[in-house]
Formats: structure tokens, sequence, C-alpha cells
């Protein structure tokens, strides 16, 4: 249990109300993200709404397996064809720039958040800043993976191959290995970005090009804003 679970359960059922019967919803990864789907499942189950899910990793896969919500590929959606996608974020500054990728899905999150007609973020108090100074996750083919940090140390930043517990390298779904890159207080996201992008061998990108139409934001004693 956290300071935030109630905020969190209750800007869930709050966001449920931008969902309409026969859309195909974007399910994104977090704590927020997953209260969401586990609310969108039990309002399913009640008959209140018939939906299909687009998950953005195999762990919110299985929890809207669990839920029983049908599931469809993102690959046999075109842009536009998710109606809203509901993510979570690891920081978010004031110009509504969302820095992704903790959990290691930052690729699939990209993808349906750019197809997506909506995309809300919904995160905790402690995720929002004036400037972005978070690491910037960055997926890399294993081929390039000391080409890609030797790129980044040229922009100033300092890449840490992403391990696990027990020091091997954590891989992502598509096989790839990430890079958390430490560059301070990021104060022009866009162009780093585009610099990252730019990189052989580089699959995505942790700064989201695309800022979120809708943001949630958890505060504590059950309390949330919507921005």
């Amino acid at each position: 249990m956290t300071r935030f679970d109630a905020a969190i359960k209750a800007m869930s059922e709050h966001a449920l109300g931008m969902v309409r019967d026969g859309q195909v919803i974007g399910l994104g990864s977090g704590r927020a993200a997953t209260a969401l789907v586990r609310a969108l499942a039990a309002r399913a189950s009640e008959g209140g709404i018939s939906v299909s899910g687009v998950p953005t990793s195999l762990q919110i896969k299985l929890v809207a397996e669990a839920g029983r919500i049908p599931l469809a590929e993102a690959d046999r959606i075109g842009a536009g064809g998710i109606d809203v996608v509901f993510d979570g974020a690891d920081q978010v500054d004031a110009g509504r720039t969302v820095i992704k990728g903790g959990g290691g899905a930052l690729l699939r999150e990209s993808i349906v958040a750019s197809a997506a007609k909506k995309f809300v973020v919904m995160a905790d108090e402690t995720k929002f800043a004036q400037v972005l100074d978070r690491d910037v996750p960055v997926e890399v083919h294993p081929l390039a993976r000391s080409y890609a940090a030797d790129a980044v140390r040229k922009m100033g930043g300092e890449p840490r191959l992403r391990l696990l517990d027990r020091g091997y390298p954590f891989v992502t779904e598509n096989g790839n290995v990430v890079l958390d890159c430490a560059f301070g207080p990021i104060q022009r996201p866009a162009p780093l970005r585009r610099r990252l992008a730019d990189v052989a061998g580089v699959a995505e990108v942790g700064i989201f090009a695309r800022r979120p139409d809708v943001i949630y934001r958890a505060r504590a004693g059950g309390r949330f804003d919507v921005l």
C-alpha cells in the first residue's frame, strides 16, 4: 500500500468516463495504468461496456487476460485505430513532455501512443517536475550497444547498461538492451530525442515525441487533478 493508492483507484474510475462501448483501448504499463485496466475489466464484466485492448507489454497483457478483456495486436491497427491509450509515466515536465521506459516497454508504448486518437497519462505527484532530469531510457539493438553508448557520451550524457539484480543485462520483449542515460536537467527535450533517435541501432528513446492529451496527477489522501 502507498499513500497514492486511494487516488489512483479514484482517478482510474474517473478516466473510464472517456471509454465508449466498442472502442479499442491501448493498455499501458505502470501502477496507475494497471489499476485502470483492472477497473476496465470490472466494468466490462458487469456488462457496462464491450471493448478490445492493445497491450503494451506482456505484464499488462496478463492483467488484461485475467480480466477477460479481448485483445487485439497493435500491428493490425493503423494510425488512429486505437481510440484512447492509458499509460503511466516516469516523469512529466511543465511542457507536458514525458519520459517513459522504466519498465522497459518504451518501444511498444511509443507505437501505441502514436497510433491512438487520445493519449492519457496517469501518474502520482512525485513524477512531475518543472524540467526533466531523470535518466532517459534508450532501447538499443545489442550489436549497437557500445556504439550507441559512445554516441550518448558525445552528447554529454552518461549511459548505463540496465542490468537485472543478478548482473545479467535486462533484455526487452523485442530482444534489445536498454541504456539508461543521465543528462542532468534537460532544458530542450525534443532536440535531444531527435539526436538520440538518429543513432544507428537505437530502436526507441524514452523521451516521447507525442505529448499527452490528458494528464491525471494522483495526490495523497485520495485526491487527484486532471490537467
